[in-house]
């Protein structure tokens, strides 16, 4: 049986001292606070902002939802961001994603202040992420998948990493901060020669394809560890990864558990990035 790599724990300690810090900056006269803009009601959108607004109010940031129709135009999602811009009372922004217009969500993410982006979404925080230069912050997702691997003490030194995806959510940004780390990394895709083969290699495998189940056996070895970082909503109103977690856990050293994993630290790590963003502002 695998060892299970919980998020609560690996959360708690990144949240351990955040009240302390937004507590000191209402005493100050600053609330930290979170902008989320969401557009229409997708089941993992809503199973993301209530754990986000759980977090925040753990940890005293502030939220503003701001909503949209699922068919809301261009314009209006650039409005809505561009209010988050001038209300100098928001200090980070989460613009839940994928929207169904590519070219909104990449102009949302174009015009959106580098100052207020708390979940490294702009051209800003990407180049830091690419370049290792820069103020910009890592993507949450993907920075929490690293800080559970530090959590439980695994050395990515010199190890071989293979990352099923390649988004600028997840699969991309994650990639970068392995290799910043010294991991030999893999990125695989769709269009990938022999996955499963592929992904036996990898001492860490991280599965963030955004589809439910890929990955069974087949992807797996003993000795692995495995992060999962899908969050799918099943036709039973349950949650599951990218992993078939019932079968890969039997035969890999650790793994991630959906729900209760790379989701709970995600949350932690997008409440610091908004307080640490209040911070700057004074």
């Amino acid at each position: 049986m695998a060892q299970l790599l919980k998020g609560t724990p690996a959360a708690a300690a990144i949240s351990d001292g955040l009240s302390a810090r937004s507590a000191a900056l209402r005493a100050q006269g600053v609330t930290p606070t979170l902008a989320i803009v969401r557009a229409g009601e997708r089941p993992d959108d809503l199973s993301y902002e209530t754990g986000a607004m759980k977090r925040c109010e753990k940890t005293g940031v502030a939220v503003r939802r701001m909503l949209l129709p699922a068919d809301c135009s261009k314009d209006a999602l650039l409005n809505a961001v561009r209010q988050v811009n001038d209300d100098a009372s928001i200090h980070g922004c989460l613009l839940l994603r994928p929207l169904p217009d590519p070219d909104a969500e990449w102009a949302a993410c174009g015009i959106l202040s580098p100052q207020k982006d708390a979940d490294g979404i702009t051209p800003a925080s990407l180049g830091t992420v690419f370049t290792g230069q820069g103020s910009g912050c890592p993507p949450c997702t993907a920075q929490a998948c690293l800080e559970i691997l530090d959590h439980y003490g695994v050395s990515l030194e010199g190890k071989r990493a293979v990352v099923i995806g390649r988004s600028l959510v997840i699969g991309r940004p994650v990639s970068m901060l392995l290799q910043q780390r010294n991991a030999t990394v893999t990125m695989c895709h769709s269009r990938t020669k022999d996955l499963p083969a592929v992904c036996r290699e990898a001492d860490i495998l991280i599965a963030a394809a955004g589809q439910a189940g890929m990955v069974d056996t087949s992807y797996v070895r003993s000795g692995q560890i495995v992060i999962d970082v899908g969050i799918h909503v099943t036709e039973a109103g349950t949650l599951c990864g990218d992993v078939v977690f019932d079968a890969v856990e039997s035969v890999v050293d650790a793994i991630t558990p959906v729900p209760g994993g790379v989701g709970a630290v995600t949350t932690a790590v997008l409440a610091k990035h908004v307080i640490e963003a209040a911070e700057n502002c004074l």
